[in-house]
């Protein structure tokens, strides 16, 4: 059976992520057990809240190499929110730069915007390219809960990148390789949501 480890670094909504996954169909655990991470057919890194707390919480556990190594082996792993954020080369909150994991160019930033967070149900624009959304109503929409996003489009188009926008435009999705990651919740975002992770379940078999 197709198993997928939901990483547990201290931050995260771990247990709507795992029923959420669940629901596809396939295995899942939430562990911080960097083994079993490695060895999963598909890997997913939650994140929530600041960027430096979550970097801090993968350096800790030593996931960096292992979310990497993943990745260059073209082992699946998908970064939702701030997981999706800190695998930019870097982040800054606050006037304060952290480093990242680096696998996805550019930095995280302030969304500038009239209403920070950007909070509620939000439309993408789909590339092509895209396999995760392949297909997708115009008006369909995801849950994005952030105040910083991905800004930086120009250095992703070697990727697939699905767009939103909220007063300017973001990386919603990047689909780099093995790598994939979204800045809205799927777990949050009902029938949408959980068509995006059972699409990314179908890549692990």
């Amino acid at each position: 059976m197709t198993n997928v480890v939901i990483l547990d670094y201290g931050s995260g909504n771990l247990r709507s992520a795992e029923r959420a996954v669940a629901r596809t169909g396939v295995e899942v655990v939430v562990t911080s057990d960097l083994d079993a991470a490695a060895a999963a057919d598909g890997l997913v890194v939650p994140g929530v809240g600041a960027y430096a707390a979550c970097m801090a919480g993968i350096h800790e556990l030593g996931a960096g190499p292992m979310i990497a190594a993943r990745v260059a082996a073209g082992r699946p792993v998908l970064g939702i929110c701030v997981g999706m954020q800190i695998m930019f080369d870097s982040g800054v909150e606050h006037g304060v730069e952290t480093k990242g994991l680096g696998l996805l160019p550019g930095s995280v930033t302030r969304l500038h915007a009239e209403r920070i967070p950007h909070m509620g149900w939000n439309t993408v624009t789909v590339p092509a390219g895209s396999k995760l959304l392949a297909g997708l109503a115009a008006d369909t929409r995801f849950y994005f809960v952030h105040s910083y996003a991905a800004r930086d489009l120009d250095l992703l188009r070697d990727a697939a990148v699905t767009i939103a926008a909220h007063d300017q435009p973001f990386a919603a999705v990047v689909e780099a390789g093995a790598l994939s990651v979204a800045q809205f919740h799927p777990e949050k975002s009902a029938d949408a949501g959980f068509e995006l992770l059972r699409t990314w379940v179908t890549t692990l078999r």
